[in-house]
């Protein structure tokens, strides 16, 4: 059985929920790998919607085993917060695993990641302010705080006072904010390390044993490719490697077990926070595009800005992932427009660039080339095989396809979690 790479091929709310939720009950174990509490997934079950943040997707499958590998960082308010609010709609969260090794995001993480993107104006990334970007930054100046440390207080202690001695000299005497306290730090961890105890384990050694008894193992990345820390619209990215390469290293399990990596392509283009997006559409269209679509973020409710497909972006993830298979979703938001157009290159300058410019300064200038396809005005929502799809749709569909280099295998018609059409098999 395999074990699946599941990535977004843009930046991010890309409805990779769907796809998981696609290969339900076959799935054995789904797996965090990075990133933290700054994105979201929405699923909708028989007409419920849940909005996870930090919690694998997998959660919801029953029998399914939710792991949150070493790769990501945990706020364990809003860990546990998710955790009751499921526990109180009737889902069973008891199979829940976290890896000792994954790092936590402390309160003053949290204050530094607001303070400085305040600080910095215009020049500000579009973080979530959540401390996510301070946690990566602590892990690799190796000044974090890791879940195992939590059931040694005097490592925990150690630790906590050493980040502060840095940490309280920023706030206090660049950032005009007050000291942080080592106590009140504590005290946050401490109160739920009890708790958090059995659900502790060796997460690599776990999904090496699942792979060896032939157990289906899927890799659940957080934002997307084009906001991977090295291969995303750098420095307008998250602070984890958000590609399917960062499965191995943020579970522990190695690239030689990995079977297939599935990317997840909107049928059009959005993305949250500041940055260069060449299709995007300040227009009625864009208004259109992202009211069809409901374009606003699960975690932080802000507009996501809406474009159209870009084939160079989706060729350059079937690239840098390894693509196997493509589900395309939301195709419905785009019935009832009569021409739908479709970036296959860009101009720099005069200059035609068909794969992703080196340069971010090149990417920043880059004015999409279009090619126009037909819409249609059917109702997409009801189809469950590619051949009911209008035939404009099918057409946009293998046009799309044959631009990405890579098989689209599963196209979403609907927010539903039966909405979709399985052209191929996601477990090959």
């Amino acid at each position: 059985m395999p074990a699946i790479v599941l990535v977004g091929a843009q930046w991010g709310d890309e409805g990779k929920g769907k796809a998981t939720d696609l290969l339900g009950s076959r799935i054995d174990y789904v797996v965090k790998f990075n990133g933290g509490n700054n994105a979201g997934h929405t699923i909708v079950i028989d007409g419920e919607k849940y909005a996870l943040h930090l919690l694998p997707s997998g959660i919801l499958t029953p029998g399914c085993t939710p792991v949150i590998g070493n790769g990501v960082v945990i706020d364990l308010a809003v860990l546990f917060q998710e955790i009751d609010a499921l526990n109180d709609r009737g889902i069973d969260t008891s199979r829940l695993v976290v890896s000792a090794n994954a790092h936590l995001i402390a309160p003053y993480n949290r204050v530094l990641d607001k303070v400085t993107e305040r600080f910095l104006g215009s020049r500000r990334i579009g973080t979530t302010g959540r401390g996510i970007g301070p946690t990566y930054a602590d892990k690799m100046s190796r000044v974090g705080i890791r879940v195992q440390d939590l059931f040694d207080e005097s490592i925990l202690r150690q630790k906590v006072e050493a980040a502060l001695d840095v940490k309280n000299q920023m706030l206090v005497k660049i950032y005009n904010r007050r000291a942080v306290e080592a106590d009140e730090v504590l005290d946050e961890f401490k109160k739920y390390a009890d708790r958090l105890r059995p659900m502790v384990v060796d997460t690599g050694l776990l999904l090496g044993k699942a792979l060896d008894q032939g157990k289906t193992v899927l890799f659940e990345a957080g934002q997307a490719t084009l906001l991977d820390v090295d291969h995303g619209t750098y420095p307008y990215v998250t602070s984890s490697n958000a590609t399917a390469a960062g499965a191995c290293t943020g579970s522990g399990v190695p690239p030689t077990r990995i079977d297939r990596v599935i990317a997840v392509l909107k049928a059009y283009t959005t993305r949250v926070g500041e940055g260069p997006f060449p299709t995007e559409l300040n227009d009625e269209t864009g208004e259109f595009l992202r009211k069809a679509g409901a374009e606003y973020g699960t975690t932080t409710g802000r507009p996501r800005r809406c474009g159209w497909m870009d084939t160079v972006v989706g060729r350059y993830a079937t690239r840098i992932n390894g693509v196997t298979d493509f589900v395309v979703t939301k195709l419905d938001v785009l019935t009832g427009l009569d021409q739908v157009p479709v970036c296959v290159a860009y101009d720099v300058g005069g200059v035609r660039y068909d794969e992703m410019p080196m340069s971010q300064s090149d990417f920043h200038h880059a004015k999409p080339i279009y090619e126009n396809l037909p819409g249609w005005s059917e109702d997409i929502s009801a189809c469950r095989s590619f051949e009911e799809l209008p035939v404009n749709a099918r057409a946009y569909i293998e046009r799309v396809e044959g631009l990405i280099g890579a098989r689209v295998s599963s196209i979403g018609v609907g927010p539903g979690r039966d909405e979709i059409i399985e052209r191929h098999s996601l477990l090959g």
